[in-house]
C-alpha cells in the first residue's frame, strides 16, 4: 500500500476531537460489514487509513468502543461523530471520510465486507436529485435558514480555540 505525503486534519462535528496527519495510505474504501454499519449508523463506512506514527490529536482524546478482540471504533464522547476503525494490532488508523476536512480529496476504490450489503445498495445512483439544502420550497428554504443560523458545527479547518460563539451562530470565519 502507497504511503502519500500530505498535510490531512480533520475531527467531530461539534469541534472537542481533531486530529492532523502527515501522511496518507491509499487505501481509501467503503465497508459493508454490519459492524461497520452499526458503527457509523449508516449502511457502510467509508473509510481511508493514516499511519499511526503520521496521526497527531490536536485536540481533545477520542473516545473508543471495542467492537471486537483486535478493533477500537474512535468516536467524540461530546458530539458522538465516528472517528475511525482502529486494529489495535496493526500500524494505521482508518479514518471515516466524512470526519476529514476535506472528503472530496479521498474517493473511495475498494468495497469490503459486500456480504453485509444492503440489497438496494445499487440502486443509489438513481436516486432523484433534490437539489441543494433549501431550495426544495418555501418551507425547506426556512428550515435550512433557521438550521444554518442555530449551527454548532465546527467549521472544516483548524482553529485556534473552541467553541467559537460567531461561527457557532451560522457565521463563517
Amino acid at each position: 500500500m502507497d504511503r502519500y505525503a500530505m498535510e490531512v486534519s480533520g475531527g467531530c462535528q461539534c469541534g472537542a476531537v481533531r486530529y492532523h496527519a502527515t501522511e496518507m495510505l491509499d487505501n481509501a474504501h467503503i465497508c459493508h460489514c454490519r459492524m461497520c454499519q452499526k458503527a457509523v449508523g449508516n449502511i457502510f463506512a467509508a473509510l481511508v487509513a493514516a499511519p499511526r506514527d503520521a496521526i497527531t490529536w490536536t485536540r481533545g482524546t477520542p473516545a473508543r468502543f471495542r467492537s471486537s478482540e483486535h478493533v477500537d471504533r474512535g468516536f467524540c464522547a461530546q458530539c458522538g461523530t465516528p472517528l475511525f476503525y482502529d486494529d489495535i494490532t496493526g500500524t494505521r488508523i482508518n479514518f471515516t471520510i466524512g470526519s476529514l476536512d476535506h472528503p472530496e480529496l479521498f474517493p473511495p476504490h475498494i468495497s469490503d465486507g459486500n456480504e453485509g450489503r444492503v440489497p438496494w445498495f445499487e440502486t443509489l445512483p438513481s436516486l432523484k436529485h433534490g437539489g441543494e439544502t433549501g431550495t426544495r420550497g418555501e418551507d425547506d428554504a426556512a428550515w435550512a435558514a433557521a438550521i444554518k443560523s442555530t449551527s454548532h458545527q465546527h467549521p472544516d479547518h483548524d482553529t485556534t480555540r473552541w467553541p467559537d460563539l460567531a461561527v457557532g451562530l451560522g457565521q463563517s470565519k
